[in-house]
Formats: structure tokens, C-alpha cells, sequence
């Protein structure tokens, strides 16, 4: 099976359309599918639903599709860098389902799994509740009953990710907090697209050093990328 295209557009080739439901990897501005998410602007894919753990800043990341009013819906844990975000749901055109940090990745390692709830204490008595099933465990002190919430795991039309390196076959290496997103959100995905900085002979690969193995990943791109920091923070000059 050929999995290396030419770019992200011919990787993307038959995979969108209006109304789908992305997973989005990605850290901060650590490990976004940049050039994926470049394509999906350029075809002029709408109404789409991005599970994500942020919405990157205003010309970057998811950013630039919400320039463009291409997203519909967001489901993250944290918004704060992203004027246009703010700006659109404040004034009720974009739709925001807020999830906890670990409660969002492990929504996306459980639709990977094949597993579609989950119960969990985070989120217990506040808003992140409302509307969801509750039940108690005897997990507290002596088999105390405590509460917990159920979570739904995501299972997204499509994932799009970013890793270091990639072997024929789709063999996955991801650079220390790139990995903390792209990883959940590459399982999730009917289909998996993923773009890196390096494609390696098949074999070259430590076996011990692959984070996802090819069996998740359909398509992969080779692109250059942009090194950006998100809050760069430097000491003071030594006087």
C-alpha cells in the first residue's frame, strides 16, 4: 500500500468534505499539523468540528481556519492565545465544548481503543458535568462510594498529525511534547494523515523508539516546517 504523497494536498485527496469531525495533534504551537491544516484552508472544507488541544494563535495552527470561518465547532482544553476564538464565541458563531486536559486526550485514546465512555472524577460538581450520566465506585477511603462522570470516547472522520520522523510503512517518532497530542489524536481517525520533517527506509527504525506504529497511519508528507515559540521568555541581561 502506498502511504508517501507528494504533499499535503494529494494526501488529503478524497477525505474532506463540509460537516466532518477532526482530530487535530498538537501542543501549544508544539507538533501542529501545520501544512495539513494550510491544505484543508486552500480546499475551502466548512462546518467543521476540530477536537483539539487548542486552537492554536491567529495565524497559526487552527488559527488560520478560523480567519476564514472554516470551523463550526471546537472542542478543547485551552483557547487562551487566540483572539479570533475569543471574538467568534463571544458573539455566537462558533460553537465550544470545553474539556479538561487529560479528559480530552484520553477521550481520543479511548475512541482509539474502540472504547465510547468512560467514567471519571474530573469535572465532578462543576459545569463540565452538567448534562452527563453520573454514578458512584467504592473507590474512596475503606470503600467509600464517590461520583464520577461519564465521557464519550471521540472518534473523528479523519486525524491530522505531526511527527519527527516516519518510516515507508508509517512508523512514527514524535520529539518530546509533540508527542503528547499528535500520538491519541492519530488513533482516533477513520483515517489518519500525518506530516513529518523526515522519511526514513523502511527497517531503519528502532523498533523500541517507534510511539505509534504504521498500522495507524494511512497517508504520510514530507514538508519543511516553521519552528515558532509561543511565549518566548528570556532572562535579563547580565550587567
Amino acid at each position: 500500500m502506498k502511504k508517501v504523497y507528494a504533499n499535503a494536498a494529494e494526501a488529503l485527496d478524497g477525505l474532506l468534505h463540509d460537516g466532518m469531525f477532526i482530530a487535530a495533534g498538537g501542543f501549544g504551537l508544539c507538533g501542529i499539523p501545520e501544512l495539513l491544516l494550510e491544505a484543508i484552508k486552500e480546499a475551502g472544507t466548512k462546518d467543521l468540528t476540530f477536537a483539539s488541544n487548542n486552537a492554536g494563535v491567529d495565524d497559526f495552527g487552527i488559527g488560520i481556519l478560523l480567519q476564514t470561518k472554516q470551523v463550526k465547532k471546537m472542542i478543547s482544553s485551552y483557547v487562551g492565545e487566540n483572539a479570533e476564538f475569543m471574538r467568534q464565541y463571544l458573539s455566537g458563531e462558533l460553537e465550544l465544548e470545553f474539556n479538561p486536559q487529560g479528559t480530552l486526550a484520553e477521550r481520543m485514546r479511548a475512541g482509539g481503543a474502540g472504547i465510547p465512555g468512560f467514567f471519571t472524577k474530573t469535572g465532578v460538581g462543576t459545569v463540565i458535568a452538567e448534562g452527563k450520566m453520573e454514578k458512584q465506585f467504592p473507590t474512596g477511603p475503606d470503600g467509600a462510594m464517590e461520583d464520577y462522570i461519564m465521557e464519550e470516547g471521540i472518534f473523528a472522520d479523519l486525524a491530522i498529525v505531526k511527527a519527527w520522523k516516519a518510516d515507508e510503512t508509517g512508523n512514527l517518532v514524535f520529539r518530546k511534547t509533540a508527542r503528547n497530542f499528535n500520538v491519541p489524536a492519530a488513533t482516533c481517525g477513520k483515517v489518519c494523515v500525518v506530516e513529518v520533517e523526515e522519511i526514513v527506509p523502511t527497517g531503519s527504525l528502532d523498533p523500541d523508539s517507534i510511539h505509534l506504529p504504521g498500522i495507524y497511519v494511512h497517508r504520510i508528507i514530507k514538508g519543511e516546517h516553521e519552528k515558532r515559540i509561543e511565549q518566548r521568555t528570556v532572562r535579563p541581561a547580565a550587567k
